[in-house]
């Protein structure tokens, strides 16, 4: 028997956080057993990417084409700031919150926590590209989707 879907496979959202496991495995670490820096990033990424698979905001279904255009996320800024150290085995939770969300523009609050502890955060600030590059407004369906995730709020400044 296959199995197709594993629950909580990409987190679950609770008190409007996306919240995602991850376990810290060897290849995560540097020579010393601590998780190595870029590491983190790469555990964002499965958190924003989660994130956006519960919103039902699949990268298949943007690269496919929405409104006639195929469009993708790209991280624009990231403000990563590291508190301690994880290591091997460590069972970390990733949280994603929507902050403000406007035309092309995203921002996120991640953290990443040990048993209750603040390891890492990172306030992100994701834009929504045409396949040559350019900022485009989300479009509204896909907006809604991720709204009603997490209070979606403006952000001054929008590229438009």
């Amino acid at each position: 028997m296959r199995v197709t879907t594993w629950p909580d496979l990409s987190g679950r959202i609770m008190d409007g956080k996306h919240l995602l496991p991850v376990r810290v495995y060897y290849e995560d670490t540097d020579f010393t057993g601590i998780v190595y820096h870029g590491a983190y990033v790469q555990f964002f990424e499965r958190g924003r990417s989660d994130f956006l698979r519960l919103a039902n905001i699949h990268h298949s279904e943007l690269k496919a084409g929405v409104d006639g255009a195929s469009l993708a996320f790209a991280v624009r800024k990231m403000n990563i700031e590291f508190f301690k150290p994880a290591t091997i085995d460590d069972v970390l939770e990733v949280r994603t919150v929507l902050e403000e969300q406007k035309g092309a523009r995203i921002a996120l609050r991640q953290e990443i926590l040990r048993e209750g502890t603040l390891l890492v955060s990172a306030d992100v600030l994701v834009a929504v590209i045409t396949e040559d590059g350019r900022p485009t407004r989300l479009p509204l369906h896909l907006a809604q989707r991720l709204a009603q995730l997490g209070s979606a709020a403006q952000i001054p400044g929008d590229l438009e």
